[in-house]
């Protein structure tokens, strides 16, 4: 299906499940104020929020299928298997998340509806961030993102944790979101264009000795967006944030605002500056593998479960970084197929913690599921999943996924960087296995130890439903692997398309 975005009803189309989301997002703001006080109006709410969900990604199916494309270069928003993976990806991640909610708000008394429509707004955000094809589009994709997930972190106003952890993630979302604006800035004056293709044609023909403008506008642009997914040393936000926000919200932040944090940053490396990709290689190794070591040695020191998941995720966001050193289309796919399970497995773990604790979450250590796998073997199976997952154990989709980034990273010729994160991922055993230990090889604390630990019935079985998903790709990974190629074939050279290539002037022109 041929798009032209001059054509408004076109650019509808393009837009979809944008504006689904947009759409659906204004109406359960009407729907919250209309019935505020109403008992049951946050549950009402948060599954008409799924309705919208699962509505926008019927419309992204429907035009991966069709085969939307635009001739020539994307100068607003890309039309790409690759931004509809991963908008699926993040559509799935808030389902998830959504479902965990409506239980958690009622469970913890924050009856706010309204919950559930900032989520949306968060989502239209993240959709804008992967579907960007232009630096301003994804920066007023990530502020709307970013204000939206404000409110969320703070969204439990009888809690100081949840207030600390709203007024941190602003402080810091200020400094990233004015790095990234800055660095925007120099790029455009620099290429004089913000078009991510037109960037990569810029750097590759009209600038080919890189201006000290151009490189410090790249510079800031590394920073925006290693603060946005928490990779060392800009992470330090992260454990807090993740510790005091009300636990829905920090899975939804693990998972979804990460992979569109990711999302953005792969497109704009691998299409908008793939020339010059020896120059920012260098750079995405030291970020990966400090990133790996740090966050893996921090998380095997926490006793809380919930900053260790938090820390956990930093050291993931360095895998996820190791997949892009490569600059290659197999990079890109293994970074899809990758972020696809790490948000299974990462809000599975985090239900988990919603059913054994209270009050926030942020006093269940490892011993507290001592013997859950003897009174709810589902929900310890679910954990234990989980927890081998993003270990890496043989037999998940965990596995498959850091074995493609170690082919990946060893294929383009990167192999210290896979040294260290088959290093870093034998030293997250030390934090993942003691879960799985404590579950099923130690006896409850006492007879009562797991009697209010509860997941209701729907949440349990969409998360059954994710680990059967889980187990199943890491055993049978072809499907899933030849999806993830395909969406990142649009990184193939040539693929992106060139439309400034320099004027051959006749000799003797000045």
């Amino acid at each position: 299906m041929l798009l032209d975005f001059e054509n408004g009803r076109h650019l509808a189309i393009g837009l979809l499940p944008e504006l689904i989301l947009t759409v659906w997002a204004m109406l359960l703001v009407l729907h919250a104020a209309w019935r505020h006080k109403d008992p049951g109006a946050q549950r009402e709410t948060g599954w008409l929020a799924l309705v919208g969900v699962v509505l926008a990604a019927g419309a992204t199916i429907w035009l991966w299928r069709s085969g939307a494309h635009i001739d020539g270069i994307a100068t607003s928003v890309a039309l790409d298997g690759f931004r509809w993976a991963l908008t699926l990806i993040i559509l799935v991640g808030v389902g998830l998340t959504t479902v965990l909610a409506i239980g958690y708000l009622d469970r913890e008394g924050i009856a706010v509806p309204e919950y559930h429509a900032m989520v949306l707004f968060a989502a239209v955000g993240m959709l804008f961030m992967v579907s960007g094809a232009d630096l301003l589009v994804i920066f007023l994709g990530l502020e709307t993102m970013s204000v939206s997930i404000y409110v969320l972190a703070g969204i439990n106003r009888r809690s100081a944790f949840s207030a600390e952890a709203a007024l941190k993630y602003v402080l810091i979302g200020a400094f990233a979101s004015a790095f990234l604006l800055y660095g925007i800035a120099l790029l455009y004056g620099a290429t004089g264009t913000t078009k991510i293709e037109l960037l990569g044609v810029q750097s590759a023909h009209v600038l080919p000795g890189l201006t000290l403008l151009f490189r410090a506008g790249l510079a800031l642009l590394f920073v925006g967006f290693a603060f946005k997914v928490a990779a060392v040393p800009f992470h330090m936000w992260a454990p807090d944030v993740y510790d005091g926000a009300p636990t829905p919200v920090t899975a939804l932040m693990a998972a979804t605002v990460k992979t569109a944090a990711f999302g953005a940053f792969a497109r704009i490396l691998l299409q908008g500056l793939d020339a010059d990709q020896a120059h920012w290689a260098g750079v995405i190794w030291w970020l990966a593998a400090v990133t790996m070591i740090v966050g893996n040695l921090l998380a095997l020191a926490q006793r809380s479960l919930k900053r260790m998941l938090a820390y956990s995720s930093v050291a993931h966001a360095g895998y996820l970084l190791a997949a892009l050193i490569p600059g290659s289309p197999a990079g890109a796919g293994a970074f899809l197929y990758y972020l696809l399970f790490y948000t299974l497995a990462t809000v599975g773990a985090f239900a988990v913690l919603v059913a054994r604790g209270r009050g926030g979450e942020r006093d269940v250590v490892t011993d507290d599921l001592a013997g859950l796998a003897e009174s709810d073997p589902a929900l310890a199976a679910i954990m234990a999943i989980c927890m081998l997952s993003l270990l890496g154990f043989p037999g998940t989709a965990g596995f498959i996924g850091k074995w493609y980034i170690l082919a990946t990273a060893t294929g383009g010729g990167v192999t210290t960087i896979a040294v260290i994160m088959v290093l870093t991922s034998l030293v997250s055993a030390g934090y993942y296995m003691p879960v799985i230990m404590a579950m099923y090889m130690k006896p409850r604390l006492h007879a009562q130890s797991h009697a209010d630990t509860v997941l209701p019935g729907v949440m349990r079985g969409v998360l059954i439903a994710a680990m059967l998903g889980v187990i199943a790709f890491g055993i049978w990974p072809g499907n899933a692997l030849t999806m993830a190629r395909s969406a990142s074939r649009v990184f193939m050279s040539q693929n992106i398309t060139s439309v400034a290539t320099p004027t051959p002037y006749p000799p003797g022109h000045p």
